[in-house]
């Protein structure tokens, strides 16, 4: 790290008019030879072949169905990078007769298991689209291909020697459809069964064979409902009726230990494990769904094979236009229209269609987004896209998908590439609910918040933390973050918002008073403790060990991922820290570091990591609030970073931060230009990356100033030529 140790640094002014000389030759060697790079042609990401079928036909398609390996990412943590992707063919059979309706589909075309969490409570309400009064289990999205009966199985969890929880009392287990009640069961019966031995539940009575029987097998053994449901998408909610009597929202008191082991399994709440839907049984129909509709936008009247097959031309041209985001040619439609003709002699007009959407899910036009050099262009000269591929791009930056009719009307008008248009366009889709996308695929991905999802805190330490609590953490840094780019705020409140999203397990976490129930809602926190991205436990777990926090990971966090300073990986032969263990003094985490720290191939990249880490061990290893570490001494936060600034508490580390104003907004606008553009970043980009971070300074760097940035920049609009 610069300056070496002991030699002295330049001041301020020396050092910011270097920096300010060195970056204007910089940028005016860029601007008289433009670099736009080159991403490598691509296939779509799994969540971009999932809105892509949806926006095409109305078709939700779980992405357990693909066939695509799991998405790599590059080195800065995205998905989009075309250097990193491979290809993989799709279930496009499955998807085209379940658009269809292929009347063929047989019972166990569509059998599915879901299956909760293993360490998920079912204390409490569920999910916002089960009824209120119920507890437990799940609310289903599953899509029944055709009109027809359907067969439900339920299996209840289980515990210690697979017993059955909760049996020694009665439970009423209900399912719905669309949340119209279609079956009941009721289980758990002790009065019935007599009492559990000794090897089910911790007592000195022996215990009847008929309930070892019925809470090993019995219980859950007749929990089969058969149903109609109409073709299409569904909710299916299974779920419990909450017996007890506090109202809706106030939480139980959770059972650990003896008493979860012990009176949990017995008298505690039964759960729900899997459940299985499998059919159609007696198929009726296709019926009336959104995939019918969106397909079938013409009927040929009558047998007339000269009708049908106009008919089809006209369904796959308007098919073609929107998944290959391009005027279809003659050519495009006699490609699908020969698989038409084998489909129409196999099972007439719709099994035609289903045989030529069949190839137009797999047609490389679709899968891949293809960009073509002119003709005689020059080697490696850089070139500008034309308005189709830009509304490709744009497309796939903010929705994670393809254009629409309105943005792909406005690219084959060649209209898109007016300043005024673009920026129309742009703002537009910002406020499309579709931009979701560009935070649960592009924030997650920075903020490498999809690693929520594989922590694993010691449940010895920390007995609180549960699936519940993990799908809170995730949730409440995805509405918060959809709030920013929803409201248009700037990205320096990413750092100093004094709010939050949280529901009342989450606000409990955090010690918010007032918050009841399972909703989500926009609630006031102390900024020193809570304020922004920084107090979010999400990432305060994902950057700590299962057993303890660690400054090492919190600093390298901030500093890659706020800052833009990474430091270097370290050196292959430096030992591990020295843990805390029993028969020894537990030494606080700042002395244990001091420790490692006393090796000189550590301590110049932890004199920069440390401090930054150090000062947010306020939060434990799952993100809550505490005052003493693990040796019960005062937590010790104060540290100077590496500009000499000197920290003592969370809200004083906000505040440094943002001295470093442009070194962050210019941080998340790299990440987000690779993202947009599918490539990594590299030297030649970085002209680029501060021109749109001082042109969104006069507007206090909001989100749709440096989205237009990105879209109106030259790596956005520009590809260099095949060198």
């Amino acid at each position: 790290m610069m300056p070496p140790s002991g030699r002295p640094r330049p001041d301020r002014a020396a050092h910011d008019g270097f920096v300010t000389w060195l970056e204007t030759e910089l940028d005016r060697a860029a601007a008289a030879q433009p670099y736009p790079g080159r991403p490598a042609v691509r296939r779509m990401t799994s969540a971009e072949y999932v809105n892509a079928v949806r926006s095409l036909i109305d078709l939700d398609v779980d992405e357990s169905w693909l066939l695509f390996p799991a998405d790599d990412v590059d080195q800065q943590g995205f998905d989009t990078n075309s250097e990193v992707l491979s290809v993989s063919p799709a279930l496009a059979n499955r998807v085209s007769r379940l658009a269809v309706g292929d009347p063929t589909i047989g019972p166990g075309y569509v059998a599915a298991t879901y299956s909760t969490p293993r360490l998920q409570y079912q204390d409490d309400r569920a999910s916002e689209e089960l009824p209120f009064g119920s507890r437990g289990g799940m609310a289903i999205h599953h899509y029944f291909p055709l009109d027809g009966e359907y067969e439900l199985r339920i299996r209840l969890r289980r515990m210690i020697y697979d017993y059955i929880v909760g049996m020694g009392r009665p439970h009423t287990i209900e399912v719905r459809l669309d949340g119209a009640l279609v079956g009941s069961f009721t289980v758990g019966d002790a009065d019935r069964y007599g009492y559990p031995s000794a090897y089910s539940f911790f007592g000195t009575i022996r215990g009847d064979p008929a309930w070892e029987e019925y809470v090993s097998n019995e219980a859950d053994a007749n929990l089969v409902l058969q149903f109609p449901a109409p073709a299409g998408p569904r909710v299916v909610g299974v779920s419990f009726v909450d017996a007890r009597t506090e109202p809706t929202g106030v939480l139980e008191r959770r059972l650990s230990g003896f008493s979860l082991s012990g009176l949990g399994f017995y008298h505690g709440n039964a759960a729900i494990d899997r459940v299985e839907i499998a059919g159609p049984h007696d198929a009726t129909g296709p019926g009336d769904t959104p995939s019918r509709r969106k397909l079938f936008t013409c009927r040929p009247a009558g047998d007339a094979e000269a009708e049908a097959e106009q008919c089809a031309r006209e369904i796959l041209a308007t098919l073609a236009r929107r998944a290959y985001r391009r005027p279809v040619t003659g050519a495009d439609v006699d490609t699908l229209m020969r698989f038409y003709a084998a489909g129409h002699a196999e099972r007439g007009f719709e099994g035609g269609i289903q045989k030529a959407l069949e190839r137009l899910l797999v047609a490389p036009e679709f899968l891949f987004r293809i960009e073509r050099d002119p003709v005689d262009i020059p080697a490696g000269a850089a070139y500008r896209l034309t308005d189709l591929e830009l509304a490709s791009r744009l497309s796939f930056f903010l929705w994670s998908g393809i254009p629409d009719d309105e943005l792909l009307r406005v690219a084959e008008e060649g209209r898109l590439g007016e300043p005024d248009v673009l920026e129309r366009q742009v703002r537009r889709m910002l406020a499309d609910p579709q931009a979701s996308a560009l935070v649960e695929n592009f924030a997650s991905q920075w903020l490498q918040l999809r690693r929520i999802r594989g922590v694993a805190p010691d449940a010895d330490i920390f007995f609180d933390f549960d699936e519940n609590l993990r799908a809170n953490m995730e949730r409440e840094t995805t509405l918060f973050l959809q709030s920013q780019l929803r409201d248009d705020r700037g990205l320096l409140e990413l750092l100093t918002a004094d709010y939050t999203f949280a529901n009342e397990r989450l606000a409990r976490h955090y010690g918010i008073p007032g918050v009841y129930g399972e909703r989500f809602r926009r609630v006031p926190v102390d900024p020193g403790q809570r304020g922004g991205l920084l107090g979010h436990a999400s990432l305060l777990t994902l950057t700590a060990y299962p057993n303890r926090t660690s400054p090492v990971l919190r600093g390298k966090w901030v500093l890659d991922n706020v800052l833009g300073m990474p430091p270097p990986e370290p050196p292959a032969d430096v030992p591990a820290l020295e843990e805390n263990h029993g028969g020894r003094k537990v030494l606080s985490m700042r002395d244990l570091m001091e420790q490692h720290r006393a090796n000189p191939a550590c301590a110049s990249c932890h004199r920069v990591m440390d401090p930054p880490g150090f000062v947010l061990e306020n939060y434990d290893a799952i993100g809550r609030w505490r005052d003493t570490d693990e040796a019960g001494a005062p937590v010790d936060t104060a540290g100077a970073l590496a500009d000499g600034t000197e920290v003592e508490t969370p809200a004083g580390f906000r505040e440094a931060l943002l001295a470093y104003d442009v070194s962050i907004v210019r941080t998340i606008t790299e990440k987000l230009l690779g993202y947009a553009v599918g490539r990594t970043m590299e030297h030649t980009d970085q002209p680029v990356i501060r021109r749109i971070v001082s042109e969104a300074e006069a507007d206090g760097y909001r989100w749709s100033s440096i989205v237009l940035g990105i879209v109106k920049s030259m790596p956005f609009q520009m590809r260099s030529a095949e060198s």
